[in-house]
């Protein structure tokens, strides 16, 4: 008998957003062929492509306990001692989105690298089509390696020249989970931001605390950008949070985008707003230059 994925806020967001028509999609096809993941459904044909000009770019051999984690990073060209700002996926594996995601904090001057931390599994997740198929695999992942995944990005990013003195974190989904967790773990880190990152989660015993039971721990200040539609972390929770931090003397921010659902700055899938993305990307960058991450 199969198990039934552990139903995770981040998966509820996923499955219950509304559902758009399908023009203006890529076909299967075309969405494999460009690099996304078909896990989250249609892909859009507008999706945002960021070149490479004045970027060096390429693929990180990260050392891990367990082998070479794989990687991605962008960084300026020429420039000295860029900061450094991990990027934290969603449960899809590092596809194009998050790639772009990668060049576009390049552009803005950061040494920005996505670790490919579920790389243990031996299975390519971004060919996994089915969710169910996907979410037991990354479920399985335990908090403290992927804390300790996140500590060697970083320090690789060190080892190639970049500012340990100016880290930041953004994650997306789960990622956006993985931005607060890293936040009560990193000493180092100087500010995060999460986009829909869940709060609460699911009895897991690899998950030993929730972002939630973790407010009095956080060590850096995050924004937390978050959708009043999403249908897994419903505003009342992130009220919730926000007090939470309140009351342990946290810094920390919060928007929340009216009638934006879960993964509104996707712009590979139907879920996409391009006005909340493109303020939470503003809000992002804004923050990331308060807390002396960004130039």
């Amino acid at each position: 008998m199969t198990s039934q994925p552990i139903l995770t806020s981040d998966l509820i967001g996923l499955t219950k957003a509304a559902p758009l028509s399908r023009r203006g999609f890529m076909t299967a096809s075309a969405a494999t062929a460009a690099g996304y993941t078909l896990a989250a459904g249609p892909v859009r044909a507008d999706a945002i492509t960021t070149d490479t000009e004045g970027l060096d770019t390429g693929e990180a051999k990260i050392k891990v306990t367990g082998g070479e984690m794989p990687g991605y990073f962008a960084r300026p060209k020429g420039k000295a001692n860029p900061p450094i700002v991990l990027v934290a996926m969603e449960v899809f594996g590092l596809h194009a989105y998050i790639k772009d995601v990668v060049r576009r904090l390049g552009k803005l001057g950061a040494f920005a690298v996505a670790p490919d931390y579920y790389f243990r599994n031996g299975i390519d997740l971004t060919a996994i089509t089915e969710i169910p198929k996907l979410m037991p695999l990354v479920n399985a992942k335990p908090d403290a390696e992927l804390l300790s995944d996140l500590d060697a990005t970083a320090a690789w990013a060190v080892s190639q020249g970049g500012d340990a003195g100016r880290l930041g974190i953004i994650g997306f989904c789960r990622g956006g989970r993985s931005v607060w967790e890293y936040a009560a773990h990193s000493s180092e880190l100087k500010a995060g931001v999460a986009f829909y990152g869940s709060l609460i989660d699911p009895p897991n015993p690899v998950w030993p605390k929730s972002p939630m039971q973790l407010a009095a721990q956080m060590k850096a200040p995050v924004l937390g950008l978050y959708g009043e539609a999403d249908q897994g972390i419903p505003p009342t929770q992130v009220e919730q949070m926000k007090a939470a931090l309140a009351a342990a003397g946290k810094t920390a921010e919060f928007k929340i985008y009216p009638g934006a659902p879960h993964g509104f700055h996707a712009d590979y899938r139907p879920s996409y707003r391009k006005d909340a993305a493109d303020d939470a990307w503003a809000q992002m960058q804004a923050w990331f230059r308060k807390y002396k991450v960004l130039d």
